[in-house]
């Protein structure tokens, strides 16, 4: 049996953690646990962004593997970037084991609002979701209210449904079918 595995990277609360255990667990039909430990972002700290570079430790990530984990996803409190964009909600390795969230920017106390628990657990759910759909080789959809709809702020993340759209589903159905003829002969 294959699971998906959540990894704490840097200090994440364990409620964020066991929150998504089941929400993932039902979305993608592939049981959840969480991992032992947790990744150290330090290496990927970018002092003149005061931001951790994402695909730094999306690739540091794959090293956690281990032989029965059907995805890994790290979740980190760390505000994330990559060179060419400001900051990045997460990223994923496309067709890929790996996919990293984090919950900085989508916290609302990030915008001088007040904590919203049930929203930003929200919020991760699709997010996370977001990100394991790029391991699945999806790209953004022009749904909006797909999970797999580009954000470019939160609000945007706000729209989305935690869940594909009939299109998106019916591609990963598609790949599944296509994988199970190719192993098939």
């Amino acid at each position: 049996m294959n699971f998906l595995h959540l990894l704490p990277v840097g200090n994440v609360e364990a409620a964020w953690l066991e929150g998504l255990r089941p929400a993932l667990a039902q979305a993608f039909g592939v049981p959840c646990r969480l991992l032992p430990g947790a990744l150290d972002p330090a290496f990927a700290f970018q002092p003149n962004r005061q931001q951790y570079h994402s695909t730094e430790i999306l690739d540091r990530l794959r090293a956690r593997l281990q032989p029965d984990t059907w995805r890994l996803l790290g979740v980190t409190s760390a505000d994330l970037c990559i060179p060419i964009l400001t900051f990045v909600f997460g990223e994923a390795q496309l067709n890929g084991a790996c996919a990293l969230v984090s919950t900085h920017r989508l916290r609302q106390e990030f915008y001088g609002l007040p904590p919203d628990p049930a929203l930003l657990r929200d919020r991760l759910l699709k997010e996370a979701i977001h990100e394991l759909g790029h391991t699945l080789e999806l790209q953004h959809c022009d749904d909006y209210t797909c999970a797999m709809a580009a954000a470019h702020a939160v609000e945007w993340i706000d729209l989305r449904s935690p869940g594909f759209c009939q299109h998106c589903r019916a591609r990963i159905l598609s790949q599944q079918a296509e994988k199970q003829w190719v192993s098939a002969r």
